[in-house]
């Protein structure tokens, strides 16, 4: 999986279907944590429902990626401060951006704002910006590692002369690489 654009197709698409299996298990968790803390703040709140939506969506974001870097992209390179989570926070707000607007859009827009329209737009929402998600953290966020190939070794050959006795070393030969694998 740490090396997508090597190996057959069917492998590549073995390693993307255990990427995909895996980033669906950490976002049903996020989106059983988004859907469910919008509905606590939604209930024991005066919050309008965006800002509930965007406070849910913050706190299953840390969730995610949690979940994302230590087990989805666990072998995955890891850039930690530097690059990764700065990415991840920026891609993560342009997610909670289409997250949230398609709830704006059906709340303020058209004006459906009861329990169940706020939960569903919300939903339709989280899968609108999952698929942008899944896109730019594979692409961007969690690149995968370059395949590392061993170093051919190189070994002095000791060559024989005609008379039976060791003549020394002649040249170098190098050692199977299918050895070193």
């Amino acid at each position: 999986m740490s090396t997508p654009q090597q190996g057959s197709a069917l492998e590549r698409v073995r390693g993307l279907a255990r990427e995909v299996a895996k980033f669906g298990a950490v976002g049903g968790v996020g989106v059983l944590v988004n859907l469910g803390v919008f509905n606590l703040i939604r209930h024991t709140t005066d919050l309008q429902v965006v800002r509930a939506g965007v406070i849910a969506t913050v706190v299953a974001i840390i969730t995610n990626y949690l979940g994302f870097r230590y087990f989805t992209y666990r072998d995955r390179a890891r850039t930690g401060g530097s690059r990764e989570l700065p990415l991840f926070v920026a891609f993560s707000v342009i997610g909670l951006v289409i997250e949230n607007g398609v709830l704006y859009t059906a709340t303020y827009g058209f004006g459906w704002d009861g329990p169940l329209a706020t939960n569903v737009f919300k939903f339709i929402g989280i899968g609108t910006a999952t698929v942008f998600r899944f896109w730019s953290y594979r692409t961007w966020v969690f690149k995968a590692l370059p395949e590392t190939r061993p170093e051919p070794v190189e070994v002095a050959a000791v060559v024989s002369s005609p008379r039976g006795g060791a003549a020394g070393t002649t040249g170098t030969a190098r050692a199977p690489e299918h050895a070193a694998q």
